[in-house]
C-alpha cells in the first residue's frame, strides 16, 4: 500500500468514526444522545447483548455500531463490537485489524468472545471480527454455542454490540434479534420506502426482538433544515418501544 493510499484510509477511518476524531460534532453528540435514551430504556431491564440491523444493505449498521461502541466506551464502559456478518464483514477494515480468527472461531472452537476479541486503540472498546467465512452462517449464529458465547460474553463486558447482515436479505438478523436483548434498526434517510421498514418492524417483532429504536442516517441537511438541526450529521433517534410482557 503506497503512503497516499494509506493516507486517504486514515482520513477514510477518521470520517466514519466521528465519535472519535471529531467528539465536539454534532453527530458525535447524536451518539451520546443515542447512548443515553438506550440506556434509559433499559432502567428495568438493562439491554447487555444489541444486535444492529436494517431493512437492506448500505443503511450504516457498521458506522452505527462503530460510533454508538465508541460512545458507551466513552461513558466507561467495557464495549465489545462484534461482525456477526459472516458474508459481508466489515468491522476488521473501519478499525484496521486482521481477520484470520473471529467469531467463527469462538463458535467452531468453543472460545469465548473476550479470548477472541482484538483490543483497540480506544480506550474500553475490543473488536471480534467475523473470523475466516463460512459455509453455513446462518446455522452458526442459530447454534446454542452462539447463545452460550452471549451469555458468556455479558460477564467480561458491559456492553456487546452485533453487527448484522440486513433483515431483508438472511435470516441471520432475525435469528441474532430473537437472541438479544435488544434491536437497534438503522434506515437511511429517504432510501427505504415505509413499506419496506413497517415489514422489517413486523420480522423483528414476529421472533419477539425487543427493537430500542430507530436511527435515520445520512440525513439531508438542505432539504430536512431545522427538525435535523441537532442531529446534523447522522443520526436521529426516536424512542423506545417497552419491552415485551
Amino acid at each position: 500500500m503506497t503512503t497516499t493510499e494509506k493516507a486517504a484510509r486514515e482520513k477514510s477511518t477518521q470520517q466514519a468514526l466521528i465519535a472519535q476524531h471529531d467528539p465536539r460534532s454534532a453527530a458525535a453528540e447524536a451518539y451520546r444522545t443515542l447512548r443515553t435514551n438506550i440506556r434509559f430504556a433499559g432502567l428495568d431491564s438493562p439491554c447487555r447483548t444489541v444486535v444492529v440491523t436494517s431493512a437492506s444493505p448500505g443503511e450504516g449498521k457498521t458506522t452505527t455500531v462503530a460510533n454508538f461502541g465508541i460512545a458507551a466506551a466513552q461513558a466507561s464502559a467495557r464495549v465489545c463490537l462484534v461482525d456477526s456478518d459472516m458474508r459481508r464483514p466489515s468491522l476488521h477494515h473501519l478499525f484496521g485489524l486482521p481477520n484470520t480468527r473471529g467469531l467463527t472461531t469462538a463458535l467452531l472452537e468453543g472460545q469465548t468472545f473476550a479470548a477472541l476479541s482484538q483490543a483497540t486503540r480506544i480506550p474500553n472498546v475490543s473488536v471480534l471480527t467475523s473470523g475466516p467465512l463460512p459455509p453455513n452462517p446462518a446455522e452458526l449464529v442459530a447454534s446454542q454455542r452462539m447463545h452460550e458465547c452471549l451469555e458468556a460474553a455479558m460477564q467480561d463486558f458491559d456492553l456487546v454490540l452485533l453487527d448484522s447482515p440486513p433483515v431483508a436479505s438472511v435470516s441471520d438478523a432475525l435469528t441474532l434479534s430473537a437472541q438479544c436483548e435488544g434491536v437497534m434498526l438503522v434506515v437511511r434517510a429517504g432510501q427505504v420506502p415505509q413499506a419496506v421498514i413497517r415489514r422489517t418492524v413486523e420480522h423483528i417483532e414476529a421472533v419477539r426482538g425487543r427493537i430500542l429504536g430507530v436511527v435515520l442516517s445520512s440525513v439531508n441537511m438542505s432539504r430536512d433544515g431545522e427538525y435535523y438541526d441537532y442531529y446534523r450529521y447522522y443520526a436521529r433517534y426516536y424512542g423506545a418501544a417497552k419491552p415485551k410482557s
